[in-house]
């Protein structure tokens, strides 16, 4: 049997199955994200009752009706374990007489093109909130290779996939040590302000050199910055080498907003930045290293001022005292967490071009059935 052309509610059936039993706790219940992730709930659910959570088993697909103009939350439960979804989420499944015909993971990939999205945001209704229900969704039509095409192409996948969590897994144990030795920094004997080692600067962009502004997230990194500006000129500099770093939203992100300027070239941020140049450049990663710390973060909340943003002086950021381990410590943790940023871009890079290779792999099935 070549290609054929199906609607999808012919292939697939609705799980509703609750936990009514309470055999499964609060630990299992997952959300769904618009990158097509299972992730650990981020509801409070000190007061949730979860007997009326729906049973999500393994081989399982969820998704949250409610769309985010351009996306679906989506997920699909490819572990070996059952875990719970909000009861105003959907679960489904392929049927068990079409499994011999639909493979479970091909029909992710399936989901996890853009393609899709759009067409589900397209055939979805509403006003204030757009919802995309269950029969919009049994409504939509796809292209099916036969079984085999679709487990040969779900194998090119889950080998890429593979490659790129075996090297996530090492980029979580580059991270583990490097959190070790500033654990062990921790205990030592010197604590010395951050100002020994950090003077600010203030260089403005008054000839125009750069025209793209950028910003900082709590994840450390810098961005290109959402803000609009006609008038880049008044914006701060930051040489390579240097540290950004945004001291009102201390409070309210419980993190600091800080980066290194890794690049070769001056970026430009906001003037409300505070822009520092380290004693020197291992310093200045390993200061990155220190305020990367979840810890450190929380203790930042604790101690900036009572604004509705909950910024911090500058003079308060400089005083705050951090463990001054020897010379050599210093490079190591810095050469660490140059090798941890390095790695991190590249596994970016790795689950970018595993999203890219879904709408390829699609069409490469249907292109080898229609042959």
């Amino acid at each position: 049997m070549g290609l054929i052309k199906a609607r999808l509610g012919d292939y697939i059936e609705q799980v509703t199955q609750t936990n009514a039993d309470c055999a499964l706790s609060k630990d299992a219940v997952v959300g769904m994200t618009i990158t097509k992730e299972l992730i650990p709930t981020k509801a409070k659910l000190e007061d949730a009752d979860i007997s009326k959570y729906i049973v999500v088993p393994p081989n399982t697909f969820v998704y949250n009706p409610r769309t985010h103009g351009k996306h679906i939350g989506f997920g699909f439960n490819d572990t070996m374990r059952s875990v719970l979804i909000s009861w105003n989420n959907a679960a489904f499944r392929i049927s068990p007489a079409k499994r011999g015909e639909l493979d479970a993971r091909y029909l992710f990939l399936h989901f996890s093109r853009d393609e899709w999205d759009r067409e589900a945001c397209f055939c979805s209704w509403g006003s204030s909130t757009e919802v995309f229900s269950w029969n919009a969704l049994c409504d939509m039509q796809i292209y099916l290779p036969p079984i085999e095409v679709q487990r040969k192409y779900v194998a090119i996948y889950e080998a890429m996939l593979a490659n790129q969590r075996a090297y996530e897994k090492g980029l979580d144990d580059l991270k583990l040590t490097c959190d070790a030795l500033l654990d062990r920094c921790k205990k030592s004997k010197t604590w010395e302000p951050v100002g020994n080692y950090l003077r600010e600067v203030d260089v403005r962009n008054f000839d125009g050199k750069c025209d793209v502004a950028y910003g900082v997230n709590i994840k450390k990194e810098l961005m290109l910055s959402k803000a609009s500006s006609d008038d880049l000129l008044k914006y701060k500099l930051v040489k390579p080498g240097q540290i950004a770093c945004n001291l009102l939203h201390v409070g309210r992100d419980a993190s600091y907003p800080i980066a290194v300027n890794e690049t070769d070239s001056c970026i430009a941020v906001s003037p409300a930045y505070s822009v520092f140049m380290a004693s020197n450049t291992d310093m200045a990663v390993f200061l990155m290293a220190w305020f990367s710390r979840a810890e450190i973060g929380r203790n930042g909340w604790f101690i900036c001022d009572d604004s509705i943003r909950g910024s911090m002086a500058i003079d308060r950021f400089l005083s705050c005292e951090m463990p001054i381990p020897d010379g050599e410590t210093i490079k190591a943790i810095a050469e660490l967490r140059r090798a941890y940023w390095t790695r991190a871009r590249i596994n970016a890079r790795l689950i970018a071009q595993l999203k890219d290779l879904c709408p390829i792999l699609i069409r490469g099935s249907v292109e080898e059935a229609s042959r």
